[in-house]
């Protein structure tokens, strides 16, 4: 079971087609939770959960954060116990410790912002990253970067912005484990197209790695 947030904190369309990306990997059954779905989003419900999915969001990190207040303390303990936690551009910011659920330890912050940083603003548009060695351009939004903490037990970096920065990790959470990405690897064709963007862009590769990353003892 994957269990998708779909509500106030999530853009329009964005749940659904994480959703598409979660069920073409073959893995799971979907189903949506939170306060636009049928399943409520609490303890009893993600015990039911092999991962739970924080998709894209808008643009106001801070109040994302009070939209899902009633629900933080209900997602910590389920990673920190053992659950999955998949972040995807406001689901990455939400996993932070400043305004966030306190998942990843290092600073969660916009990329645009970031030293070196190709994109500025907040226009819907293309990133490049490095993903696993190999040029890869995905749907962007003023999605994070995550800075990347000394530890014992490093985080995997799977892909990096053209300035260094991390754009998709996976790492241990208590006895949990987190993936977060910056760009979108949930973007269909029709996202890029109504954007005016390489429409070929849009490559389910790295969304199913993130998946396999996360998934993996």
């Amino acid at each position: 079971m994957a269990l998708v947030y779909r509500g106030p904190a999530s853009c329009d369309g964005c749940p659904e087609a994480t959703a598409d990306l979660l069920a073409r990997s073959g893995r799971f059954t979907v189903k949506f939770t939170g306060p636009d779905s049928e399943l409520a989003l609490d303890g009893r419900t993600l015990a039911t959960a092999s991962v739970y999915v924080q998709p894209g969001g808008g643009d106001d990190v801070a109040r994302a954060r009070r939209q899902m207040d009633p629900y933080a303390a209900t997602i910590t303990d389920y990673v920190r116990s053992g659950g999955r936690y998949l972040g995807i551009c406001m689901g990455g910011y939400l996993a932070g410790t400043v305004n966030g659920f306190g998942l990843w330890p290092g600073e969660v912050e916009e990329y645009a912002d970031s030293p070196g940083a190709e994109i500025h603003g907040t226009a819907d548009t293309a990133a490049t990253v490095d993903w696993r060695n190999h040029n890869q351009q995905m749907y962007f939004q003023d999605g994070p970067f995550f800075a990347v903490p000394d530890s014992a037990d490093p985080p995997q970096i799977l892909a990096r912005y053209r300035n260094g920065a991390a754009a998709a990790v996976v790492a241990p959470s208590g006895k949990g484990r987190i993936a977060l990405v910056g760009p979108h690897p949930e973007a269909s064709e029709s996202w890029y197209t109504e954007h005016h963007l390489d429409h070929t862009a849009a490559d389910d590769r790295p969304g199913m790695d993130l998946i396999t990353a996360l998934m993996s003892q």
